[in-house]
């Protein structure tokens, strides 16, 4: 586990809130599992904890950095973190259901798997990739575990390395991989970054879209990256995986209503810049609509009574 950042709070003993009318709430310390570096699972996370941190004033609410989808699950199945992100695909098992002792908040928003290559590079289609060397993610990523299904359903056989979003972007530039595979919101920073710097261009995966979601039904979609997402990158045919906030199913009800209130809430105060981060545009698809929309993975009571108290 990678070393944390503290967003807010006290150094030692509980907290008291006010829970939306409710009796009143101890809260000693929250730790949300985020993602790597040049990642929008680190910005949004950061961005959320610090929303949490003004619903919990004296709480101590701390970042975890992370490789993101599979390291959080593990990191909330240990209990080194109490919330988390994953894309829905990573937290579903082979029964269609969650690891034990985990459940959900919400869905948030939904990431993109993109494909990137250099423009002059000789990549037109995933079955292009047949013997070179490809960016799989970060170990123990979403990218990496959504990249395997949809490379092993292809039958292509690439020279696989594990980087993050920031390292991967690197590799393109100074030639040392062909292609990345990334499974992020849109836009993400490494490849902002990149596409101001660099002529790139995105790999259509329509085709593989289909066989995912036929594959596994339930969390894949065939989608679209806009035109006007990244500079001088075309509109791509891809898939998108709906990301979900986790928490540890111990985690006390009252503590998950205050913070799942307080995403919905305030969310959009993460859609502008602030003193202290970026804007995060993926905040804009927080909504209760699709809030609710978890699959398989079971709401925490403690969020699933939130939700119904908005439909009285």
């Amino acid at each position: 586990m990678l070393g944390g950042a503290v967003i807010g709070g006290a150094s030692a003993g509980a907290m008291t809130v006010g829970c939306s009318g409710e009796d009143d709430v101890d809260v000693g310390e929250l730790r949300l599992a985020t993602g790597p570096a040049g990642a929008v699972y680190r910005r949004i996370g950061g961005g959320l904890a610090g929303l949490i941190a003004d619903r919990f004033p004296d709480a101590t609410v701390t970042t975890v950095p992370s490789r993101a989808s599979t390291d959080n699950i593990r990191m909330l199945s240990r209990g080194d973190a109490d919330l988390g992100l994953s894309s829905l695909d990573a937290v579903i098992g082979p029964d269609g259901r969650p690891p034990d002792g985990i459940a959900a908040l919400c869905r948030l928003y939904d990431s993109y798997l993109h494909l990137v290559v250099l423009r002059d590079t000789p990549v037109w289609s995933v079955a292009d990739l047949d013997g070179m060397r490809v960016s799989y993610g970060a170990r123990n990523s979403g990218t990496e575990f959504t990249t395997h299904r949809l490379v092993d359903l292809a039958g292509v056989r690439v020279d696989a390395v594990r980087l993050d979003q920031a390292e991967s972007a690197e590799a393109l530039d100074s030639g040392d991989i062909h292609a990345a595979f990334s499974l992020t919101g849109i836009p993400t920073p490494a490849i902002s970054e990149l596409a101001a710097e660099r002529e790139i261009r995105f790999v259509a995966m329509e085709e593989q879209a289909g066989a995912l979601a036929d594959a596994f039904p339930g969390p894949y979609i065939p989608a679209t990256i806009p035109a006007t997402v990244y500079e001088g990158v075309r509109a791509t045919p891809t898939v998108a995986v709906p990301n979900v906030l986790l928490a540890r199913s111990d985690l006390d009800d009252d503590v998950v209503r205050a913070v799942t209130e307080t995403v919905f809430t305030r969310a959009g105060e993460l859609t502008t810049d602030r003193p202290d981060a970026p804007a995060v545009p993926q905040a804009w698809q927080i909504n209760v609509r699709t809030g609710i929309s978890t699959g398989s993975i079971p709401l925490h009571p403690g969020a699933r009574e939130w939700f119904r108290a908005q439909k009285r």
